[in-house]
């Protein structure tokens, strides 16, 4: 029963979408056609203003007896002119009079004539013959303001665009905040129920050291309870404010790397050049910056599947440092070099596929450095590196 409601409610969220979008649709075809039917009557409107203007320009010149400045009605339709751009031409297409064309274009030839094209385009020349034989030809566009109205669906077009990107924006973005309260939520609880069974097992512990068993088994669980004391510190820090402080980038990948020395398998071996070369420094929050070369480490392992190298090595300029981890694994497809960083991709049978996506933030927007896969190769392995801003004494 609680199936069927979830999917009924499933069906009318996505009948809900599809009616939305269906109006949406439809109110801008509506809008639209409604713009070209206006921009239509518009055109006739201005073709027909043409024609009179024409007629009344015919009529001045062909009867004698007809006087522009004395009849009205032929001055009042002459006078009207003055929203459509127009060029008179004669016979040979020079230019006898222009209304509303500029001087740059009528003072250029080959400028003026693709002007005079476009119009024969827009509208169909009209010609005026004179009793002497002789005739002007009129070539007409369209005004401003049909202009506007001819575009003016693109630019609804365009509002509507932006208002559906800024729409979806808003949403994933209410989305992702949802998102990352519930697992900064789930990170804090997760780390306030460890705290109990911890603090037992420190309790346990110290009661192994006053017992006759072998010490450096109780050393090595006290080991294993430190780190996870550390885990549970990294998931309490999310979401929280992370200090950042100058610290040995030697050191801390150091004590990483010797923690999973002594628990790899038999057959991987783990190279480590920072011990050997001159301290570098960064500004981290140590116990989040651990955990991304925890992460890196734990993926190179898994890449592994228990036979291959993994080499650790750290670098620095004038400006940065970088901490690359390569390791001789299955190697990771060019295509998924960026994907492997997205919450819940994974190619692993088991597993979230969220170490590398909290490897990101850690790095990103805590750390203001970057992590990337430099080089991957299927069957050759894969190189990663992090860079961050490196700070001096």
């Amino acid at each position: 029963m609680t199936r069927f409601k979830h999917i009924t409610r499933h069906l009318l969220s996505f009948r809900n979408r599809i009616v939305a979008i269906v109006a949406g649709v439809t109110l801008v075809a509506l809008s639209l056609l409604f713009t070209n039917q206006m921009a239509g009557q518009l055109k006739e409107k201005e073709q027909h203003e043409v024609e009179l203007w024409v007629h009344a320009m015919e009529r001045v010149l062909r009867d004698v007896t007809v006087d522009a400045d004395n009849d009205p009605f032929v001055r009042d339709i002459l006078s009207k002119r003055n929203n459509i751009p127009f060029v008179i031409t004669d016979e040979n297409l020079t230019v006898i009079h222009a209304h509303l064309i500029p001087d740059k274009i009528l003072d250029h030839p080959d400028r003026l004539r693709r002007r005079i094209d476009r119009m024969s385009r827009e509208n169909t020349p009209i010609t005026i013959k004179y009793l002497w034989g002789h005739k002007h030809i009129i070539f007409y566009g369209q005004s401003r303001l049909l202009k506007t109205l001819y575009y003016f669906p693109y630019v609804q077009l365009g509002v509507i665009a932006i208002f559906i990107l800024l729409g979806f924006i808003a949403f994933r973005s209410t989305k992702q905040d949802e998102q990352n309260r519930i697992w900064i939520g789930l990170a804090k609880e997760t780390a306030h129920q460890l705290g109990t069974p911890t603090s037992s097992l420190l309790g346990w512990i110290e009661y192994l050291r006053s017992q006759p068993v072998d010490q450096t088994a109780v050393e090595e669980m006290n080991k294993d309870l430190a780190h996870l004391m550390k885990i549970v510190d990294r998931f309490s820090k999310i979401g929280s404010e992370t200090p950042l402080t100058p610290a040995n980038i030697n050191e801390v990948v150091g004590e990483t790397v010797m923690y999973f020395r002594a628990r790899i398998p038999r057959n991987v071996t783990i190279d480590y050049n920072g011990l050997a070369i001159a301290p570098v420094q960064a500004s981290i929050n140590t116990a989040l910056f651990a955990w991304v070369v925890e992460n890196l480490l734990k993926n190179s392992l898994d890449a592994l599947q228990g036979h291959g190298r993994i080499d650790v090595r750290i670098a620095s300029d004038e400006r940065h440092v970088m901490i690359e981890v390569k390791d001789t694994g299955k190697g990771i497809p060019k295509s998924n070099w960026k994907r492997i960083f997205e919450p819940g991709f994974t190619t692993k049978t088991r597993g979230w596929g969220l170490g590398l996506s909290l490897s990101r933030r850690v790095i990103e927007e805590y750390h203001q450095g970057r992590i990337a896969v430099v080089d991957s190769e299927p069957g050759k392995g894969t190189t990663i590196r992090v860079t961050l801003k490196r700070v001096y004494e």
